[in-house]
């Protein structure tokens, strides 16, 4: 009998070692099937469990009865009182374990040994497959084509299976049964069947590892990929840096005439590469990532630098902007900002209409001629507010303004801005704006006659708008969306302020 079980134990063994598990696994399956057996013969609504001692090879069979203060099923649970009488030191939650009579092990041996290997080495492989390829997610793998599913591709690794979804194929690709491919693993979830292996070939990160296959400079961190931004299939851009200024890092991303980038290529059927220079600073960064088009210019705005215009001559908009928009889009992915391409003549006729405007304001109300306005407008003064506090430093690049002019300029500037304030206070006496609107420091005073002529004259008003209600009532750019934010939840401290009093008052009448 022993010798019998012994046998099993070597099989088991054996089974762990061909199939690469861990022996325990296969241990306690076959105590599964022990079990099962027991249950056959003393009844399925028994727990009954089967053990194997690891070291002798002894199989024992044992009923357990959990102690409950409510025993609810005698058949598997005993109370407290009935279980002291087997064991005065047993407390509730434990078990009384009744040995039961040796079933012939010996006889079903080889048949629990077969039924284990059908029944639970799947277990116990993907458990095994699972904590492997979850070690490996980010890399890429090669596997077999093996079969298509609803427009699925299922991909054989060898020892499990991964499945590449419809979507994160390249458009177009035509793969065929045997075919053997490169895929970007960025998924593995647990499943009763076994592991589910999501692997792309259209994910961004795919190219970056392609190239780390091809380039040793990337691989040996010499060179760093910093960016990637793909359309599957058609056209992909790949921002590049090297700390060490005597290596190109676009060069040895391209290779000895073009053998690194062509390998990746052909693996990406044909989908053309852009390598680009990654620069820290961030206009030489985006004039790169919109290569081969030439830039005229950068613009950032003020309160947002991941917004940028980019003024392009006539003759490079098509290229700068690229097939249906994707020459910009992916430059846009690429360098993580908004690129809006600006025509280089429309940009200057717009900037000519500014200048005119802005010169007119200062012909009418610094009473100066055409000349003078224009050279204020062009050298990028904007009000009459900017010349009132500019310092004399900032008017002395102009050609032909003098320490008199400036002067002048200054003094009919201030002279002008007092002026128009005197104005507004009146109008704002005459709308009647409550002091605590005025209180609120983030309001100018255009900002509340704009408010006291749309019939917002105190907090209560104010309070009642939202942020975007506001932002579009004062028709301002000097105004951003977290200063509206402010502005409307300082005159909503009240409410909350009258919200705290009625509740003080409600619990003490309690």
């Amino acid at each position: 009998m022993l010798l019998d079980n012994v046998e099993l134990i070597q099989t088991a063994e054996n089974i762990a070692e061909e199939k690469g598990i861990e022996k325990e696994l296969v241990f306690q399956a076959i105590e599964k099937a022990i079990s099962k057996a027991g249950k056959v013969k003393y009844g399925n609504d028994y727990d009954i469990r089967g053990n194997i001692d690891r070291k002798t090879g002894k199989i024992s069979l044992a009923r357990y009865l959990e102690v409950k203060k409510d025993v609810e099923d005698n058949l598997i649970e005993i109370s407290l009182k009935d279980a002291k009488k087997k064991r005065k030191d047993i407390k509730i939650g434990e078990f009384v374990i009744e040995e039961l009579p040796d079933i012939d092990i010996g006889r079903i041996s080889a048949q629990v040994a077969k039924q284990v290997l059908v029944q639970n080495i799947k277990e116990a492989e993907s458990v095994k497959n699972f904590e492997l390829y979850k070690d490996k997610i980010g890399e890429t793998i090669t596997g077999l084509v093996k079969r298509m599913e609803f427009g699925n591709i299922i991909i054989d690794l060898g020892n499990a299976e991964g499945v590449i979804k419809k979507d994160e194929m390249i458009p177009r690709e035509n793969l065929r049964r045997g075919d053997r491919i490169k895929a970007y693993l960025y998924n593995v979830n647990q499943d009763t069947k076994g592991p589910q292996i999501f692997l792309s070939r259209s994910h961004p990160q795919f190219l970056a590892n392609l190239f780390k296959q091809e380039v040793p400079e990337i691989n040996d961190n010499v060179i760093e990929i910093k960016s990637v931004a793909r359309d599957p299939g058609s056209r992909a851009k790949i921002a590049v840096h090297s700390a060490d200024q005597t290596i190109d890092p676009v060069g040895a991303c391209v290779g000895m005439r073009g053998s690194r980038v062509q390998a990746v290529v052909t693996e990406l059927q044909g989908e053309k590469i852009d390598i680009v220079t990654w620069s820290e600073d961030k206009a030489t960064y985006i004039v790169n990532s919109l290569a081969p088009a030439q830039i005229s210019k950068v613009i950032f705005e003020e309160d947002n630098t991941d917004k940028i215009k980019v003024i392009i001559p006539e003759d490079q908009l098509s290229l700068a902007i690229g097939r249906k928009g994707q020459n910009v889009r992916l430059a846009s992915i690429l360098t993580n900002c908004e690129i809006d391409i600006i025509d280089e003549k429309d940009e200057k006729e717009k900037r000519n209409e500014e200048i005119k405007k802005i010169s007119e304001t200062f012909m009418k109300e610094l009473d100066v001629d055409e000349v003078i306005a224009h050279l204020l407008a062009t050298e990028g003064f904007l009000s009459i507010d900017e010349i009132g506090n500019a310092s004399d430093t900032d008017f002395k690049a102009i050609e032909g303004f003098d320490e008199n002019l400036i002067k002048d300029l200054k003094d009919r500037a201030t002279q002008n801005l007092v002026k128009k304030n005197k104005e507004l206070e009146k109008k704002k006496i005459e709308l009647n704006i409550s002091k605590e609107l005025e209180a609120i420091k983030k309001l100018t005073l255009n900002n509340l006659i704009t408010l006291g002529e749309n019939n917002i004259k105190n907090l209560n008003d104010l309070a009642e708008l939202s942020s975007d209600e506001l932002i579009e009532m004062l028709n301002t750019e000097s105004l951003k969306k977290g200063d509206a934010d402010e502005i409307i939840m300082k005159a909503r401290e009240n409410w909350f302020k009258e919200d705290k009093k009625e509740n003080i008052k409600e619990t003490s009448k309690k």
